[in-house]
């Protein structure tokens, strides 16, 4: 059986930040990443629908230690699946990755230290199990479920003539010029769908069921452009990453201390690109307070742009069923449809659908409690990634992955092999997110660990106060159990992993 000291799920964003920061700071570790996809890129690799683009600045999503140079901040997602796949290939990072490697479950043993984790692999032949075995997992397999989106249970949805397709699994062959087209969801999704099809499509119609905050922002940054005429790209790229960290920061206070002021000012921002004459009380004022659920980003105001064109529209009602023709809502109106788009949202899903055990005990991550966002209580060398709700992913990926470098190399120091989060005296408080209520996040996060009373046991959504924790703060605080394990009654983990299977 083949061993590395550190195994890594997923070659996506994270799983690539994850490699840098090994090899960088844990240059002696041996380390290998298993990908379930035949490409770097994760998310924007799997997406592949009209328009995909971030949904976050690239200044801020891009990675610390490769500066963002395109023109484009709000990029689309082909160039952000490039940039991910330049940082494995100019590091070597991609020589360690296994591609079509699925994962379906690890076994932690205190006999043996070490984690061993189950996976199929895809090859020509068809499919294969591999057994491999680490000393610490590191979960980079992002937040949901690559296989399908969620898709709400439509009555009647089989009697439609057209078309109904999902973002999460757009057919390449679809042709969508001249039809009209319905879009279902008002999130992030549909905000990018909806001008990319509208400069083909005959019609593009949003159906939202209630309304979403949009953003306005530029979709290039001229000052990053205007600075790097003068300074080397990184001192450039720097200067502007730190400047839109802090923006980031302030405006998500201010919102959260003066919500009825932003939610005012957010409002007018789309009744200047719509019109005084259009319902903006109806199809764009929330009935909830910003940053409750996240506001969508839309370079250069493209949708409203669309929208006030006439070539999209906007529709505030609810599903009553599918018709042969489109939907009928519950106002009694009738909206015809060749193709109806699903924007619906993502199924979450932790450590990429794997099952995980301890000594033969199953993990259930919802019974647990999170140490710094990172790790789970009684659930021994295993760290994982989930990024901001309120900023950039990457952000808070990056704080994580310098945050185990330090930790293994403070286990190496005190020549222990194991280290456990102990929540000795805290009680489950909240969830892992609080006060964010998109669908997707409330569906799952039963399934998720909770949140405690106190730090280290609480999950902030501050950077800031992230880097002390993560960055500054020492890394034995009390909470965290280092040990040797004695050689002595737990099942060796190749026999869990037997067990588990049957």
């Amino acid at each position: 059986m083949e061993h590395f000291d550190v195994l890594i799920m997923g070659a996506g964003l994270s799983g690539i930040d994850a490699a840098h920061h090994l090899q960088k700071f844990c240059p002696k570790k041996t380390y290998v990443i298993l990908e379930q996809r035949e490409r770097v890129g994760g998310t924007w690799d799997l997406f592949r629908y009209p328009g995909i683009r971030s949904d976050s600045d690239m200044l801020t999503m891009g990675y610390s230690f490769r500066p963002w140079t395109l023109p484009k901040v709000i990029s689309p997602g082909g160039d952000i699946r490039e940039y991910i796949a330049g940082a494995a290939r100019d590091e070597g990072i991609d020589r360690h990755i296994r591609f079509q490697h699925r994962i379906l479950r690890a076994a932690w043993s205190s006999q043996d230290a070490k984690w061993t984790v189950e996976a199929v692999c895809s090859t020509a032949g068809g499919e294969e199990r591999v057994t491999l075995s680490c000393n610490f997992l590191f979960s980079c397999a992002g937040y949901y479920r690559y296989s399908a989106g969620y898709t709400p249970d439509f009555p009647n949805a089989a009697s439609f003539r057209g078309r109904i397709v999902h973002p999460q699994a757009w057919p390449q062959d679809l042709d969508y010029a001249g039809k009209q087209v319905v879009v279902i969801g008002s999130g992030a999704t549909a905000a990018t769908l909806i001008p990319a099809m509208a400069d083909t499509a005959g019609h593009v119609t949003m159906l939202q069921r209630s309304p979403t905050y949009f953003f306005s922002a530029p979709g290039e940054d001229t000052m990053g452009a205007w600075l790097r005429r003068f300074l080397p790209p990184r001192w450039a790229y720097r200067l502007t990453r730190w400047r839109n960290v802090g923006f980031g920061f302030l405006f998500f206070q201010f919102s959260q201390r003066f919500p009825n002021f932003v939610k005012k000012g957010l409002i007018n921002n789309v009744r200047k690109q719509l019109g005084p004459d259009f319902d903006i009380a109806k199809h764009f004022t929330p009935s909830y307070n910003p940053w409750e659920q996240r506001l969508c980003l839309i370079p250069d105001a493209d949708m409203l742009k669309a929208i006030h064109s006439g070539r999209a529209g906007v529709v505030t009602d609810q599903i009553e069923s599918f018709t042969e023709k489109g939907i009928l809502l519950k106002s009694g109106q009738e909206l015809e449809a060749d193709i109806v788009v699903t924007a619906t949202g993502l199924v979450m899903q932790a450590f990429g659908g794997a099952e995980l055990s301890v000594d033969g005990q199953p993990v259930d991550p919802g019974k647990t409690l999170a140490y710094k966002g990172v790790m789970m209580s009684g659930v021994p060398n295993l760290a994982s990634v989930f990024g901001y709700v309120n900023a950039s992913w990457t952000l808070k990926a990056d704080l994580i992955c310098n945050y185990v470098c330090r930790l293994l190399n403070y286990m190496d120091r005190q020549g222990v092999r194991q280290v456990t989060p102990k929540a000795e005296g805290e009680t489950a408080a909240a969830l892992f997110v609080e006060k964010f209520t998109p669908g997707y996040i409330r569906r799952a996060l039963e399934h998720w660990p909770r949140q405690g009373t106190k730090s280290p046991w609480r999950v902030y959504q501050n950077y800031f106060r992230d880097t002390i924790s993560l960055k500054w703060k020492s890394v034995d605080d009390g909470a965290l159990e280092f040990s040797n394990p004695a050689q002595a009654s737990p099942k060796p983990a190749s026999r869990q992993l037997a067990e588990l299977s049957r």
